[in-house]
Order: structure tokens, then C-alpha cells, then sequence
């Protein structure tokens, strides 16, 4: 089996202390062949994210990562934008030079609020309003693939519950449609599963009524912030993939998928 974590963060991302060299050797412990760094980006100077990143240091580590472990494992370049599709120009003028390897693309605030926050004024709208501002990200955003589709659950499950999948069938379908008609990928991210909310994000009713619609680009990702989850839960991602109908999950090289056989 050729595992790949495509969603994994260090201290280059203002919300982890992850040393690089740590996640890179925990990976060859847990017997991982990729892995792809995506550290929290945004040019949004209200946003969490802004200012932490020096991507001269982070492209410099992983190039010092990739010499350091060539033999034993591929590491790739790669970023999580919050809200891509605002402040656009601004975007592209900052990863254009970069040559990074993959682009994920998030919503982490509504109305520059944090997600949790926008809940809180909005709790009984919060998934609509997410939703909506998910499908304004991929109408325009450069993006390769939208990472924990409904994330919005992680803030709202406890207190709210858990949204209800056909009273918002319809913007997810529009969603998933642009997604494919732009050859943008969805990822299973696995964070969820070690949580008390014990779910993938998306739910498998995202991810099967995105292969019924035609799509394919997947790529799995731990979304992990410390070198010890590396990995984790691939093989519970990599069943409800096959339950779905995929036969490939997805890499990246130059931002150019490439799908590698289940």
C-alpha cells in the first residue's frame, strides 16, 4: 500500500510547534512513502494566519528534509490557503514565484471571524453561510483540491449538532459540479476521526455523491499539527474511499495530479 498524507502542518503554520525533521522521521517510522507539507497561509491581514509563514525558511527546510531523507521518503511543497477567492491578485502575486507542489484551499472565517466566533452570531445559518462561502471559493480560487469540505461541524456538532446532509444537498451538489468542472479534487481528512466527533470531513454522503457526479481527483490527509499523528487513520480514509467506488487516490507534482492505483 502506498501511503500518502497530503495535509500536514509544522511550526511554519502559526498553530503548530511541529518540527519539520520530526514529522519527516515519524513519517518513515509509520512507514509512509509522501508527504505533503501545507502550511496555513493568508494574505488577509485580519485572518489568524497572516504574517507567520517566511517562505524562504519553510522552502529551505523542506529542500534541507528532502536531501536529508531522499532515500526513504518524498516530501512535497505545499500551502493551505484560507479563503483563496478573497484578495485573489494578492494571492497570486505572493505563490506565483514559489513553485509549490499543491494548493489547498480552505474557508476558515466568515466575514473575517473565525469560524467558531461567526457560529456563535449565525448558529442557526452557520452551515448555510459556510456553504455559501465554500462555493464562492471555488467559483474563482487557484486551488487544487478543498480541504475538510464541511468543516464547519467541527465547531457546531457539540452545541448544535451535526447538519442535516439533504436540507443542504443542493449548494453541496453546485459545489461539487463547479469542483469537477474546474478539475478541483476533494481530500478525506481524518482529523475528525480522533476527535469526538468521529467523522471524516467530508461526511461519505459528500464524497459518494462526488464520485456519482463524476469526480475523481482525492488525496487523504491527516491535517496534522504534531509529528506523532502523521498518517493517521489512512487505512479507515483509504476503505470509505473504496467504498465509494474510487479506484485512485491522488498526488501531486507542480501542482499536476497523479493518480496512484488503490
Amino acid at each position: 500500500m502506498y501511503i500518502m498524507d497530503y495535509h500536514h502542518h509544522t511550526n511554519h503554520s502559526f498553530d503548530s510547534t511541529a518540527r519539520m525533521v520530526d514529522v519527516c522521521k515519524k513519517a518513515i517510522e509509520n512507514e509512509i512513502q509522501e508527504i505533503c507539507f501545507t502550511e496555513h497561509f493568508s494574505v488577509n491581514p485580519l485572518a489568524p494566519t497572516y504574517g507567520h509563514i517566511v517562505f524562504e525558511d519553510y522552502l529551505n527546510e523542506i529542500h534541507s528534509c528532502q536531501e536529508q531523507f531522499h532515500s526513504q521518503l518524498i516530501i512535497k511543497a505545499g500551502i493551505e490557503l484560507c479563503e483563496p477567492h478573497l484578495l485573489k491578485d494578492q494571492y497570486d502575486e505572493t505563490l506565483q514565484p514559489l513553485n509549490l507542489d499543491f494548493i489547498l484551499g480552505s474557508v476558515h472565517n466568515l466575514n473575517n471571524q473565525k469560524l467558531r466566533i461567526a457560529l456563535k452570531d449565525h448558529s442557526v445559518e452557520a452551515y448555510t453561510h459556510y456553504f455559501n462561502e465554500l462555493y464562492q471559493m471555488v467559483c474563482t480560487a487557484d486551488i487544487d483540491v478543498i480541504a475538510h469540505f464541511d468543516l464547519m461541524k467541527r465547531y457546531a456538532y457539540k452545541e448544535h449538532g451535526l447538519y442535516e446532509f439533504l436540507e443542504h444537498q443542493e449548494i453541496i451538489e453546485a459545489i461539487l459540479k463547479k469542483v469537477i468542472d474546474r478539475n478541483i479534487g476533494i481530500e478525506i481528512n481524518t482529523s475528525g476521526l480522533k476527535t469526538s466527533l468521529r467523522q471524516t470531513m467530508p461526511s461519505i454522503e459528500i464524497i459518494q455523491l462526488y464520485k456519482d457526479l463524476g469526480g475523481e481527483i482525492l488525496t487523504i490527509g491527516s491535517d496534522s499539527h504534531s509529528a506523532d499523528t502523521v498518517g493517521a487513520n489512512f487505512s479507515d480514509a483509504l476503505s470509505l474511499a473504496k467504498d465509494c467506488g474510487f479506484n485512485y487516490i491522488y498526488k501531486f507534482d507542480k501542482r499536476k495530479p497523479i493518480p496512484v492505483k488503490i
